[in-house]
């Protein structure tokens, strides 16, 4: 089963308000507001990489007040 972590940036003051709408998200395993460079880290999990990557593409990336996203795909097998 594919995993990935996504950081994304918000508008500011918006933190809380994207964190609320990630959680709504199925495949989002887990959700946090961190500091530092980014402002939310999220784990996201599916049933095969396809479906990763439109979770990312369609339903992460599209929430409003998100500014940007990195997305760590995690290495399988070690």
């Amino acid at each position: 089963m594919p995993i990935a972590f996504v950081l994304i940036n918000a508008e500011i003051g918006a933190e809380e308000e994207v964190l609320k709408e990630l959680k709504k998200i199925k495949n989002v395993k887990e959700a946090y507001v961190v500091y530092g460079v980014y402002d939310i880290i999220a784990k996201i999990e599916a049933e095969n990489m396809d479906k990763l990557k439109e979770v990312v593409t369609w339903n992460i990336r599209r929430l409003d007040k998100v500014r940007s996203t990195l997305t760590m795909i995690v290495v399988e097998g070690m």
